[in-house]
């Protein structure tokens, strides 16, 4: 009940939170999802990491570290840190000034007009749409596991003490007497659709904030606290050095990793430069000065968060520790089972709102984002901007926003997969979309039809892949390639990827491009922001 009391008390005060930003809300459509223009340098790097460290960045890279070993660090950390911050300056500012100068809001409005083409918005719609909601599904999933495991009993974590008692053991005795991930993700979803659905862009960005402080803060405390519970020496570095000695040889490197599918696997995070929720936080930016920060801040924050999340899970495989069954078998839930057994009541709290932290960060972001393209790319697009009032599409937003949310929540109560293997996926079909979204900004000769042809490709390279891999069930699945008598392992994202690029050069070059009047507006210098 301590840790549920915890945990409560935080998702009240992102309430409270979200409703008092809800009290600075002007009544505009572009307040609503873009906060004005007026967001800041800080407000600006912390809502941009918030929003990419997701169950994803925490859960699921300490249950991978758990599975594969530290080589997870290498594979996502150390290239993420790079690209992300890269594709905020190459794609972010660019995007940003454009977005400035011809009053968008979302990427279909800039492709339409980039590519003189309607169509490529009705394309574009259920492709990201669809590749969003897995993307939730990450954080719904994580956040009711999160809950239930922190709230469910289990047997005495030392020897002779008694069994631990669950919070509601009268009422959920499926669960040890936690409150299962059912409830516990209706929970989250309810209060983070609350303060988007009131509060809008400043409402999420001030949370992510708030969220992002939060689980930085609390993932170096959690780090110390089970590094010092695990090697019970008499100092942090002590303990440290104990626990690298424990860690079995075959997790300690990545030696057993294929170096293929190591390197293939530096593509995943280029997904950053076509995730629609990072475009309009990047639109939010008061300057293109505002840059300058989160481009800089970016790769440490992630060190930050990622380095704690790995060797915890790393840690996990050492004999200084024997997990329950059904923790070994679930590695979602590795990082808040250590948590639990090894902080306390009082600290446990406060560390598993930490993990809530970081979970919801990116789902507001994601929720706002897809009401703003359901209303401004589909209800503004075929009836008329001018036919609703700001009002009215705030509203309409709103409505999406809600049904999105019911229809997450209810993909979330099947069988959960590996939040893991579940990200990788997602972050394929993102990453397989970068080359359109490089070449909109960057090369003159792209034609709507090249664009199409792209997104057709990678769509069906990755569905034809998805497919392969038992529709995600098989978490190792790999693309082998046989070149003489050595076979390699390549991630599907690569197969994907060329696909996307391709296709986009190919049916380009064979294609008429646009306008010389459309290429000027897009290729000229566009004046700064005073």
């Amino acid at each position: 009940m301590t840790q549920l009391w915890i945990m409560s008390g935080y998702l009240g005060l992102l309430l409270l939170l979200g409703f008092s930003a809800s009290r600075m809300f002007r009544g505009t459509r572009v307040d609503y999802i873009l906060a004005s223009r007026t967001i800041g340098p800080f407000l600006l790097l912390m809502s941009l990491f918030g929003t990419t460290m997701t169950a994803f960045a925490l859960v699921g890279s300490s249950g991978e570290a758990y599975e594969a070993g530290i080589g997870v660090y290498g594979m996502m950390a150390s290239s993420s840190g790079i690209i992300h911050s890269l594709c905020f300056f190459l794609i972010g500012v660019k995007l940003w000034s454009l977005g400035q100068k011809y009053g968008y809001s979302t990427q279909i409005e800039f492709f339409r007009d980039r590519l003189e083409n309607d169509g490529i918005g009705l394309l574009l719609f259920p492709i990201l749409v669809g590749m969003v909601i897995p993307y939730l599904l990450i954080g719904v999933i994580a956040s009711g596991g999160v809950i239930e495991t922190m709230t469910a009993g289990g047997p005495p974590l030392t020897p002779g003490a008694a069994p631990i008692a669950g919070a509601f053991p009268e009422f959920f005795a499926d669960t040890n007497g936690g409150v299962p991930r059912q409830i516990g993700a209706l929970v989250v979803c309810a209060v983070v659709l609350s303060y988007v659905f009131f509060g809008g862009m400043r409402g999420t960005a001030w949370a992510n904030a708030f969220q992002t402080s939060v689980f930085m803060a609390l993932g170096l405390v959690t780090f110390v606290v089970i590094a010092n519970r695990l090697g019970k020496q008499d100092g942090l570095w002590e303990n440290l050095q104990r626990l690298g000695e424990a860690v079995p040889a075959d997790k300690a490197t990545r030696v057993d990793m294929s170096k293929t599918l190591f390197f293939t696997y530096m593509l995943i995070p280029f997904s950053v430069g076509m995730f629609p929720h990072l475009f309009q936080h990047w639109l939010t930016a008061r300057s293109a000065a505002t840059f300058k920060l989160p481009v800089v801040a970016h790769p440490l924050f992630i060190m930050i968060v990622w380095v704690p999340c790995v060797l915890i899970g790393v840690w996990a495989t050492t004999d200084l520790i024997t997990l329950p069954s059904a923790v070994a078998e679930n590695p979602n839930r590795v990082l808040v089972f250590l948590v639990k057994s090894k902080a306390g009541p009082i600290l446990g709290g406060f560390l598993a709102a930490g993990i809530l932290a970081a979970i919801m960060s990116s789902l507001d972001s994601q929720f706002l984002c897809l009401g703003t393209i359901f209303s401004t790319d589909v209800v503004n697009f075929f009836f008329g901007r001018d036919r609703f009032t700001d009002r009215q599409q705030i509203w309409i937003a709103r409505g999406f926003i809600v049904a999105i949310v019911a229809v997450t929540y209810c993909f979330s109560l099947f069988e959960p997969p590996s939040v893991f293997v579940l990200g990788v996926w997602c972050f394929t079909g993102f990453a397989s979309l970068f080359p359109l979204v490089f070449a909109a900004i960057y090369w003159r000769r792209l034609t709507a039809a090249g664009a199409a042809a792209s997104v057709l490709a990678a769509a069906a390279a990755w569905l034809y892949l998805f497919w392969q891999a038992d529709f995600g069930q098989n978490g190792s699945y790999a693309v082998t390639i046989p070149i003489g008598e050595n076979q390699y392992d390549t991630m599907p994202v690569l197969w994907t990827f060329l696909a996307a690029v391709i296709s986009l050069i190919v049916v380009s070059l064979a294609t008429r491009p646009p306008s010389e009047k459309t290429l000027s507006r897009f290729f000229n210098e566009v004046p700064k922001s005073k």
